[in-house]
């Protein structure tokens, strides 16, 4: 099945920089890649420099998201994540990266995969006022864990 594609404009402002690269045909996420290596503290937070630029067309967002086996493997976390770029942002793309560990420090490493971005449309949102929103659609009740833990 061919999917559509979107023609992003991508700057290269950086010498090591890689271009966001898909792991397998199919897959929502690119991976994304730092341009350095970068010392993390224990508890501490930094941004990781892509050495990439981009112009995202109006009416989408990049998502960047973190990579599972680097949640699962490490100790890193995307604290804002999804962390979003809008379309008017032109700066180099930086991820918000922490080490939870309150004791290993983590050096990620120049080239290493560090999180993954996916394109996403954005509606925009048209507010319509009511008086009660329980009388529109089904309300499936609860929230805050009402169907458990």
């Amino acid at each position: 099945m061919d999917r559509e594609c979107v023609r992003i404009y991508l700057e290269i402002c950086h010498s090591e920089a890689r271009i966001p690269t898909y792991a397998r045909a199919g897959d929502a996420g690119m991976d994304i890649y730092a341009v350095e290596d970068q010392l993390i503290e224990p508890n501490n937070t930094i941004i990781i420099k892509t050495g990439l630029k981009v112009a995202i067309p109006e009416g989408y967002e990049i998502q960047i998201r973190p990579r599972s086996g680097l949640s699962l493997k490490t100790a890193l976390r995307l604290p804002n994540s999804p962390g979003t770029i809008d379309a008017g942002y032109r700066d180099e793309i930086g991820i918000i990266v922490h080490n939870t560990s309150l004791s290993e420090e983590y050096t990620v490493k120049r080239g290493e995969r560090i999180a993954q971005m996916v394109l996403q449309r954005i509606p925009m949102v048209e507010w319509q006022l009511a008086d009660c929103v329980n009388v529109i659609g089904d309300n499936r009740g609860g929230g805050f864990g009402s169907s458990g833990i």
